[in-house]
């Protein structure tokens, strides 16, 4: 396939912000997930913990918005996986049997039991904190886009959503919101496995071939970077017994995966996170940071075709937005998913630096931080602008309408030249990411 997959245009600013990542903020990821260390949940990241000050910039002067194209992940969720909790609780209950706990052992224990109480029939499902995060994004996408949300009587909103019930509620803590602001609104809500393709699109062909190959690399940079020692000599009082009994650095890994994800519930034991250092709380988030990269981001490991999973999903927004721009007329499109798919969607779409190529595994962080892309509730926002005194959109020209790009609510850049961010040329955008899809489909066999 083309290796084209940075724009041309910014190949040198990229090289240029490549070298002055690791001469001037090598530190960045690092010092952030010190002073927050929730960031090192990866994709568990509380939505509401890190939201940005949402002073956007206006739109030149004459236009107004009129079509908003949306993809979003649902809200936190208890964790999915049969085993998440319990491959954490059998061997530390083992080690209580054996008189192998320590006395803070014991009561991690305790708390963990308690709460697993809690995930009974509940393994994936959208928390409190979840639907809390939608409420909210919903609320503030009317009060920032009033002209199409609050102020457009009998607005249209096309409301879509995979078949997984977090999905299906996060879509509806977003309308109800919209609904409020609007009580004219008329909002369609679908649901179905006919929307699948491109609304939960996975890896296929050789994007899925491209991913297999990457396995080992990925599981010895974990264990790389994995060290457990401190931590059992917390926990149990036989270390030798430890070593002997648990497979030490993947219990590691599972009780931060629990501890972590304590900030999508209300009234959690969020000390859990304590049990571990900065330093182990960093690198833990590194084995995430690299793993996720490698799957879902333009990653040479993987031949940079990782985002193409997202192929359906974006032909679809260009598709839709097609139609909505020659119709002219006030609405929106709203989509509702897994970060499976918004993370290589804003990698696809070349979102900010979602696109950079990064050589060596242990060099990640420096240049791309997951957590900036996909917390729980993350969301791609499209916001199409029209001059005041439109012409007729029906003719089909659409060189006047701008789009302006929010990722996770923030102002972001997009991979075509302008004089006017963060507001681009629709056409200039559409044809850039179209030929990126074209010619990835002329290698696809």
């Amino acid at each position: 396939m083309s290796k084209t997959i940075i724009p041309h245009f910014a190949l040198a600013l990229l090289i240029t912000f490549h070298l002055s990542l690791i001469t001037s903020t090598a530190q960045t990821a690092r010092e952030e997930i010190r002073k927050n260390h929730w960031l090192a949940g990866s994709n568990y990241l509380d939505y509401d913990r890190q939201l940005p000050d949402f002073n956007y910039t206006k739109a030149p002067k004459g236009y107004v918005p009129f079509y908003f194209s949306h993809y979003g992940r649902h809200g936190s969720r208890w964790l999915i996986g049969k085993d998440d909790y319990e491959r954490v609780i059998r061997p530390m209950r083992k080690a209580r049997m054996e008189g192998k706990l320590t006395r803070e052992g014991q009561e991690i224990l305790r708390k963990l039991e308690i709460f697993n109480k809690t995930t009974q029939k509940r393994l994936g499902d959208l928390t409190t904190v979840g639907e809390r995060q939608h409420h909210g994004i919903g609320r503030r996408i009317a009060q920032h886009f009033p002209e199409i949300f609050v102020k457009t009587k009998g607005v249209h909103i096309d409301a879509r959503s995979t078949t997984v019930n977090r999905c299906i509620l996060s879509m509806v803590a977003e309308c109800e919101e919209l609904m409020a602001a609007n009580p004219t609104a008329r909002i369609h809500n679908d649901v179905s496995d006919a929307l699948q393709y491109y609304l939960n699109q996975g890896w296929e062909g050789r994007v899925k071939e491209e991913g297999d190959k990457t396995g080992k690399a990925r599981h010895e940079f974990g264990d790389k970077h994995t060290h457990p020692e401190r931590l059992l000599t917390v926990l149990f009082n036989d270390q030798q017994w430890a070593h002997d009994s648990i497979r030490t650095k993947s219990f590691m890994r599972n009780l931060f995966e629990v501890a972590i994800n304590m900030q999508s519930h209300d009234d959690a034991p969020y000390e859990l996170a304590d049990l571990f250092t900065e330093e182990e709380i960093y690198n833990q988030w590194r084995i995430q940071n690299a793993g996720w990269y490698v799957n879902y981001g333009h990653a040479p490991q993987t031949k940079g075709i990782m985002p193409f999973s997202q192929f359906n999903l974006l032909t679809n927004i260009i598709e839709t937005a097609d139609t909505c721009v020659r119709l002219g007329k006030t609405q929106a499109t709203m989509r509702f998913g897994h970060e499976v798919c918004v993370l290589p969607l804003a990698c696809l779409m070349e979102l900010d630096s979602c696109g950079v190529v990064v050589e060596n595994l242990d060099e990640v962080d420096l240049h791309w931080q997951n957590y900036k892309i996909f917390p729980m509730g993350c969301n791609i926002q499209l916001i199409f602008y029209k001059p005041k005194k439109a012409r007729d959109f029906k003719s089909g020209a659409t060189g006047d309408i701008l789009v302006k790009a929010l990722l996770n609510e923030r102002e972001a850049s997009l991979p075509v030249p302008t004089t006017m961010h963060p507001y681009y040329r629709w056409d200039d955008l559409r044809a850039y990411w179209k030929k990126k899809l074209n010619d990835f489909a002329k290698t696809k066999d």
